[in-house]
């Protein structure tokens, strides 16, 4: 008994790093890439102080690493099974949390009721190349790594770039993982120009836990 109870005390530093909307959201953004304390402020928000006290708690649970470069320490998380554990997260809250569920009818639902296209679906046609696949993240995470022949397009080039593309392809948008507004801007952007266009479900953080195919910038050259 005492083996077990000092396991799940070990389990619930995991739980206890979890537990603020900030380092979740920190989380989140090292899944696409890694980026380092001063980026990941900007992007939050959050002053660099702040941001670092909060990736230091991921980094004592185990759920990020770090490395130094001169002057500037990069983090990125710690493995596929974060993103797992994030995941399954969300599972459970959609599941159990009223709250959570409004607020996915509010936010997500009321922009796009389609079916999403599952990962292996997307493989298969994309491979065939009876889909054009584009990513809606900004660069630089596009950059580090995306799904084989996708191309990005952030949401301000959009609409330029759908100018050149015939409304007779089919378009499937991802961005962040699955509750990342940008593929659903997207897909409703598209739509309404008259394109056939949906969602990967999830996002590229599970596409790549989930052990598919990968290209980043580097392995292009």
């Amino acid at each position: 008994m005492e083996f077990k109870l000092r396991l799940l005390q070990q389990f619930s530093r995991i739980t206890k790093a979890l537990s603020s909307a900030n380092r979740l959201q920190l989380l989140e953004l090292l899944a696409q890439s890694e980026r380092s304390v001063e980026t990941l402020a900007t992007l939050t928000g959050m002053s660099v102080a702040n941001t670092s006290r909060h990736l230091q708690q991921l980094r004592i649970a185990g759920l990020v690493r770090s490395r130094k470069d001169g002057l500037y320490v990069y983090y990125q998380i710690s493995g596929g099974g974060v993103v797992r554990l994030l995941h399954a997260l969300g599972e459970v809250a959609e599941n159990n949390l009223a709250e959570v569920s409004q607020l996915i009818s509010e936010f997500l639902t009321a922009r796009d009721s389609l079916e999403p296209v599952p990962h292996q679906e997307l493989l298969q046609r994309a491979r065939k190349r009876l889909v054009t696949v584009i990513d809606v993240r900004p660069p630089e995470e596009f950059a580090a790594g995306h799904i084989p022949g996708a191309i990005n397009v952030p949401l301000a080039e959009l609409e330029r770039w759908a100018r050149g593309v015939p409304k007779s392809k089919q378009i499937v948008a991802y961005c962040r993982g699955p509750y990342c507004l940008m593929a659903f801007e997207a897909v409703a952007r598209l739509r309404r120009k008259g394109y056939k266009a949906r969602r990967l479900a999830d996002g590229f953080p599970e596409w790549k836990s989930a052990g598919l195919p990968l290209e980043s910038e580097a392995s292009e050259r």
